[in-house]
């Protein structure tokens, strides 16, 4: 049959009364069902992710038959024309039903890419699948992801194209980080108790919602609070001072999602989990752009103490540090940790203070922050480490209104 022939009530599941808010949503056709997005038919005619995704997967096989075995997605076009492929679903896995599928949802793998960098005994586990039926899921998705292979330069340069700024608005301080705050990695701020390491989160969580002409990545934030550190009022102080007309700070408030950790295990935990928000906030128009864990270290240094716990700290610490940065990779978000520090009594020359958790921590950090007190009120932001670049120094003020420049 033609796929002129098609009525929307051909669509297996499509009776009547989603018929009418298909074509009230301006899908009159199988062809431009077939087009759609899981999130625009969502959002417009108000049908189910897992339903949207079935009639999706159905009307692309009849408008491009035999293509979605292909092994590269069946064919779509976008709104300029052109002809791009259409992302997998966890379902489009060879042997993967919707009971397994589920599985995999619930333990976070919810897209292909996030099957393809995980190991087969771990996937084994969350789907209670063999490792063999693991490790032909993990091969299938890394060649439809085109994850785990080598890329030219060129190849990497258009991936760092995708690099989004986030700013600070305090000039010197975004200079010295080359236009702001980096999606795609970590960065670590350490500092002593008052340094403005929480407050600096606290002034990213509401800036990372503006616009990008703003500043901002127009976009959701995932707050890991380890200390009960975590203000609304501050954010609300904070939204005010930025003075944009109409800016509701119960708004901005929405768009921070918060936990409280109470334990070391928890808090790995909850950025294991939060793909699956991660996936919500992204069907539904605000995009998770920060990740705070606000303090990196603070349950692991009172949980693991003594020399006799360092090297099974370090391990989860080392594991807990890769689950945020995949996170940013996937979601092109910056991850944002504070971490506590110590002082070093066989320094008897300049600063004795370093952070905790040791090349662990400072290998897997793509910037790292020292902050600091300093006369005056004002607070000294030095950029100690940066793969493209130079230490320098900064300062700024914390104010009612937020950060502001010196």
């Amino acid at each position: 049959m033609a796929t002129e022939a098609y009525k929307l009530e051909d669509i297996p599941g499509v009776g009547p009364t989603t018929a009418i808010k298909l074509r009230e949503a301006g899908y009159e056709s199988v062809e431009k069902i077939s087009q759609a997005t899981t999130t625009e038919l969502y959002d417009t005619a108000e049908i189910g992710e897992a339903t949207a995704r079935k009639m999706i997967k159905w009307c692309t096989t009849q408008v491009n038959p035999g293509a979605s075995s292909s092994g590269t997605g069946p064919a779509m076009q976008d709104d300029s024309g052109n002809m791009v492929q259409r992302r997998f679903d966890i379902e489009d896995i060879p042997g993967v039903g919707p009971a397994i599928a589920e599985k995999l949802r619930d333990a976070g793998f919810l897209t292909i890419e996030s099957i393809a960098t995980s190991l087969p005994s771990t996937l084994a586990e969350a789907a209670e699948l063999g490792e063999a039926t693991a490790k032909k899921m993990i091969k299938w998705c890394r060649d439809q992801s085109d994850v785990g292979g080598f890329k030219t330069g060129t190849d990497v340069f258009e991936q760092r194209l995708k690099v989004k700024k986030l700013k600070t608005l305090v000039p010197e301080v975004d200079e010295l980080l080359g236009g702001g705050f980096e999606t795609q990695a970590i960065t670590e701020m350490y500092g002593e108790f008052g340094s403005g390491k929480s407050q600096i989160v606290h002034q990213m969580a509401v800036n990372v919602q503006l616009p990008e002409e703003l500043g901002g990545l127009g976009g959701s934030v995932i707050y890991v609070d380890t200390e009960n550190t975590f203000r609304p009022e501050r954010i609300e102080q904070m939204v005010r001072g930025l003075e944009i007309e109409d800016a509701d700070p119960q708004e901005f408030l929405k768009n921070i999602h918060v936990a409280r950790a109470q334990t070391s295990d928890h808090q790995m935990l909850l950025i294991e989990t939060s793909h699956e928000l991660a996936e919500e906030l992204k069907a539904a128009g605000k995009p998770v752009k920060l990740i705070i864990v606000d303090s990196l270290t603070g349950l692991f240094r009172s949980e693991y103490a003594g020399r006799g716990t360092l090297a099974e700290r370090q391990q989860k610490l080392n594991r807990h540090m890769h689950d945020i940065f995949k996170l940013c990779d996937e979601y092109n978000a910056i991850g944002m940790v504070t971490n506590q520090v110590q002082s070093n009594p066989a320094v008897f020359f300049g600063d004795p203070t370093k952070p905790i958790g040791g090349n662990i921590v400072g290998h897997t950090a793509t910037f790292r922050i020292y902050l600091r007190k300093s006369k005056g009120g004002k607070r000294i932001f030095r950029l100690v480490d940066s793969p493209n670049l130079p230490e320098g120094e900064a300062t700024f003020l914390v104010e009612e209104g937020g950060l502001r420049p010196c």
